[in-house]
């Protein structure tokens, strides 16, 4: 993992919903930092700017730089308010991160191998039952993303969280809650062409 994020941000001294609005109608995205051993501090940052950090996917599960009025912390981005109805950001939430502490991210799932796979070959589809999974690691070992792959799935099989090969120090947190957390990640279905194939087999 490399840190390829830096982020500009001034303090806001005002909380509340009119500071909010302010910051909002001066093109702002109104936001906080939280957690470990410092007070909540308030923020706002372009929203310009914030829209080329969000189209980036690592940025979810990327430990960030931040600077605050010219002093710098490593944070990972925690929440993301956005307007139901307009292309706009409407708040952030950013965690402290100590590089020597676990801490527990959503990262995003890749998935590899589909089209090759035994059922794909059938002309089976798969489909995904989850698009992240949260892990639990040191800051250091924070991967991009998690790899799925895809290549012994049998059409009417599925793949579980305990079936992922994970990075060296990275573990899956719902298998820490035992094995009924064990949920599936990717099944691989039956298209409706191969299930005709199937019915026109015997004739």
């Amino acid at each position: 993992m490399s840190n390829v994020f830096e982020i500009v941000a001034e303090s806001r001294g005002q909380s509340g919903k009119s500071a909010a609005r302010r910051a909002r109608h001066n093109g702002n995205v109104p936001a906080v930092i939280y957690g470990g051993h410092g007070e909540p501090q308030m923020l706002v940052l372009s929203h310009n700017e914030v829209i080329k950090y969000l189209s980036r996917e690592a940025v979810y599960s990327h430990v960030l730089d931040i600077a605050v009025d010219g002093k710098s912390e490593k944070v990972i981005l925690k929440a993301v308010q956005r307007h139901p109805a307009k292309f706009q950001v409407l708040h952030m939430d950013f965690l402290r991160v100590n590089m020597a502490e676990v801490l527990k991210v959503h990262v995003p799932l890749h998935f590899i191998n589909e089209d090759v796979s035994i059922g794909g070959k059938k002309g089976g589809i798969a489909t995904h039952s989850m698009v992240d999974v949260e892990v639990s690691c040191l800051p250091t070992a924070l991967p991009d993303y998690i790899e799925v792959d895809l290549i012994g799935l049998d059409v009417g099989d599925s793949v579980h969280l305990s079936d992922i090969v994970m990075p060296a120090g990275v573990e899956i947190v719902a298998l820490a809650q035992g094995s009924d957390h064990d949920h599936p990640v990717a099944s691989m279905m039956a298209s409706k062409a191969s299930k005709d194939e199937v019915v026109e087999a015997p004739e």
